[in-house]
Formats: C-alpha cells, sequence, structure tokens
C-alpha cells in the first residue's frame, strides 16, 4: 500500500532528533551574510554541498555565527514552529549545542531567553510546542561539561527538557567516560539524557551512551545492528532509535537507503522513529522521510503508525501533549493513494 505525502503530513507524529543548528533556511543565511558583509564559505549554487560530516560541522558553525541578535535567534525559533506545523508534527526534542553559537558564547541564559520569546510567540498562535535538549560537543573536556550541567541547573530553564551529546564520533575517540559525572548529576536534577551515537562510531559508541550516560535515548544508533547482544539490550530497556534516513545517506553512513538498517532494528523490536536531523540543511521534512521509508521497505499504515507512536512515546513532550497526540493517532488512516513523488 502505498500512502501519500499529505496523508503522511496528517500522521500525527512528534519528532524527537533534530537540530536547530540545521533548520537555516539558505535564502536566510544568504540574506544575513549580506548584512554582515561574510562572504559565503562557497558559491550560492553550491553552498549546500558537503563532503562529509567534518564539513558539515564547519558550515553549522559559519551559519550559527551569522545569528548574532536576539531578534535573529526569536526569528529562528518561530521559523521551527512554522515547520513544524506544515509537515504536521505535533511536537519535537530540538537539540541545541551552544559551542557553534560564537555570538552567544558567554551569554548562553540570553540565547536560551531569545529563543523562548519566538516558541512562546508561536505556541500563543497555535503553533507546535517545543523542548530544548542542550547538547554538549563531543570534544569538550569534563570541566566545561562540568559547567554547562551547574547552569542548567542553576537556571532551570523552563524550556530546556535534557541534557545531549552530539559531534563527530570519529574524531573525538570514546567519550562516554568523559562525560558519565555530567550525565549523572542532569538526571539527578531532573533532566532527560539523549545521546549521538552509532553515526561514525560501531555499537560501542552505543553502549557506552547506554550503559555509561544512562541514555533515555539514543540519537542515530543505527550500527547497533552489528552487535545482536546490543540490539537485544535496547529492545529489552526500550530505548529507542532517533533515525535520521537522509541524513544517514547525505553523511555516507550508508551508501543507499537499501543498506540502511531501520528496518531490520524495527523489525528485531527496537523502538524506532524517524527524523529529519538537519532538515533545512539536508533539503527534507518529516513527510519525505516518511515517505521514503513506507515506499522503499513497503510498510503498511500500521507500520507508519507504530513508528509515530514510538517518536510521541519516546518525546520528551508533557504528558498532556503525549495524550492529545497518542489519541488523534489512533484515529489516523493511511488510506490508499497513489504513490508519492518524494523527490
Amino acid at each position: 500500500m502505498s500512502i501519500s505525502l499529505d496523508v503522511l503530513r496528517a500522521l500525527p507524529k512528534a519528532e524527537i532528533h533534530v537540530h536547530l543548528e540545521g533548520t537555516f533556511e539558505p535564502a536566510v543565511l544568504e540574506r544575513w551574510a549580506r548584512q554582515a558583509g561574510v562572504a559565503l564559505p562557497r558559491p550560492r549554487e553550491r553552498l549546500l554541498d558537503f563532503t562529509g560530516l567534518a564539513d558539515f560541522l564547519e558550515f553549522l558553525d559559519w551559519a550559527c555565527g551569522l545569528a548574532s541578535t536576539a531578534d535573529r535567534a526569536a526569528e529562528l525559533a518561530r521559523s521551527f514552529c512554522e515547520r513544524l506545523a506544515r509537515d504536521g508534527t505535533g511536537y519535537a526534542d530540538l537539540i541545541i549545542n551552544p559551542t557553534h553559537w560564537s555570538a552567544w558564547h558567554g551569554r548562553l541564559r540570553a540565547l536560551f531567553d531569545a529563543l523562548e520569546a519566538g516558541f512562546r510567540e508561536a505556541e500563543q498562535d497555535g503553533l507546535p510546542g517545543v523542548g530544548l535538549c542542550v547538547s554538549l560537543l563531543r570534544t569538550q573536556t569534563p570541566d566545561e561539561a562540568a559547567e554547562l550541567v551547574d547552569n542548567l541547573i542553576a537556571w532551570r530553564h523552563p524550556r530546556v527538557v535534557a541534557l545531549s551529546v552530539d559531534g563527530n564520533e570519529a574524531t573525538a575517540g570514546r567519550t562516554g567516560p568523559r562525560f558519565a559525572d555530567a550525565f549523572r548529576r542532569a538526571a539527578g536534577a531532573g533532566l532527560r539524557r539523549t545521546v549521538h551515537a552509532g553515526e561514525s562510531s560501531g555499537p560501542d559508541g552505543v553502549w557506552d551512551a547506554v550503559d555509561l550516560l544512562g541514555a533515555d535515548r539514543v540519537d542515530h544508533g543505527v550500527r547497533a545492528i552489528e552487535d545482536a547482544a546490543l540490539v537485544d539490550t535496547l529492545v529489552r530497556r526500550g530505548i529507542a532509535l532517533g533515525i535520521c534516513p537522509s541524513s544517514n545517506l547525505a553523511l555516507k553512513v550508508y551508501p543507499s537507503l537499501a543498506a540502511h538498517p531501520i528496518d531490520a532494528l524495527r523489525r528485531a523490536g527496537v523502538r524506532v522513529s524517524i527524523n529529519t536531523d538537519d532538515p533545512s540543511l539536508l533539503g527534507t521534512s518529516l513527510p519525505r522521510e516518511y515517505g521514503l521509508c513506507a515506499e522503499h521497505f513497503d510498510w503498511d499504515g500500521e507500520v507508519v503508525r507504530s513508528l509515530a507512536r514510538n517518536s510521541i512515546e519516546a518525546s520528551f513532550a508533557n504528558p498532556e501533549a503525549k495524550d492529545g497526540m497518542l489519541r488523534a493517532l489512533v484515529a489516523w488512516r493511511a488510506g490508499s493513494s497513489p504513490r508519492p513523488s518524494v523527490a
């Protein structure tokens, strides 16, 4: 059965793995760069052509450096909520890594407040809700991690729901032991924990995420498929994976969707969800990601519904928001329609 993109937009769902740094629209970046007198990192026609993860992360630093005012941060927050509404997404856990935001170094609370202004205005206008997952960079020191957690605990910012860690696993090496204390303290203060792992590293990174960092959820986690014992652990503990298929292909984790393990992980009983990672920079949307996978793996409506349920249940939304999305999901019907174009 084929499922149209319109029906997938109507699917009640959450997004649990998406980065604020990856939601800049190219037209906005060009406008801000022109206003700031800053050169584009490559010609306009190739602005979003990335050679790999390292090049991608460097681009994020450049883009975030342009978001140098409270108005621009609020504009970005509002735009993100508008994106959620267009995709039919009821809630998102949005990752932000302070190390990328050079204009806000030493003023992190002010950045949160600027974003809060944009989110609050959007929510007052009926747009979907957002929780912030504040992320360490994998190359930071234990002292830097402790400082971030100290601030998060002291501020108790109502928008912040979780501590995260991201960055290039291949270049940073094993980082679970370095951040174990910070994650333990964050959990003790009531913050949830989500960890990037099993992308450019193998199953060992996922083991560290669940055993050393106590991850409630693993971002990516796809290379867990290489370790049967790890897959069993994820199933037994009910740890969800926030999987981003197109991102994995764009950044060369897998050569094709045919080689991607999302369906194998699903069939093994892992709580997989579908996400965009960096939607603007990768030129994708959440309905498109569902459509690509449904088409390639021949998923029917019930499989799609189960993945949407995983996304809602694994999100850090409040209980009322979760209940509302889950009730709507029960009523959703995939129907039958011509095979969608996902180009």
